[in-house]
């Protein structure tokens, strides 16, 4: 199915089949009871989400917003789950699955832990040009985004996004 820009994929809470990215780039926002929401995950195209449900069924964490138009393959839970106790090999699968995924987020965690706030921005725009080139970051996350992507205010990362411009980078 094609998934366009701003398109829910699904919502926090609700439950239903696994998805598989062949395309594009997710976000995934969790909502807290207080009304403020935070950017907690970005799924790239070869994952299938929900993680958490990956072996067994629960409710979405979180909320997947497309950043870019995708295509992405639903699931059906069932289907998933029978084929999983059908086949324990496909175990090692979502095993490989999920060390992509905490190889991506120690990449992320490697961004967080550059000292100066510019390195910090530079190396996540580096990461996104990756799967939105030409785009820049700004034109698929908010200034507010990108400060919780790598632990900065939303108003440094606009100083640091204004420096860029000034200084002729293109702010990607």
């Amino acid at each position: 199915m094609l998934v366009h820009k701003g398109e829910i994929v699904f919502r926090q809470g609700d439950s239903g089949p696994l998805y598989r990215l062949n395309s594009g780039l997710l976000k995934i926002v969790r909502l807290h009871e207080n009304g403020h929401s935070l950017l907690i995950n970005l799924i790239t195209p070869g994952e299938i989400i929900p993680h958490h449900s990956l072996v067994t069924p629960k409710p979405y964490h979180g909320t997947a917003i497309a950043l870019t138009t995708c295509d992405i393959e639903p699931i059906p839970a069932g289907r998933w789950y029978a084929d999983l106790a059908n086949d324990p090999a496909r175990y090692r699968e979502i095993a490989l699955l999920l060390q992509d995924k905490l190889r991506m987020m120690q990449q992320r965690i490697d961004h967080l832990s550059q000292i100066k706030p510019a390195d910090k921005l530079s190396k996540l725009q580096q990461w996104f040009a990756a799967y939105i080139s030409p785009d820049a970051l700004t034109d698929v996350l908010t200034q507010d985004e990108i400060g919780q992507l790598i632990g900065l205010r939303r108003e440094t990362v606009n100083r640091l996004l204004r420096a860029q411009a000034s200084a002729g980078h293109k702010t990607d």
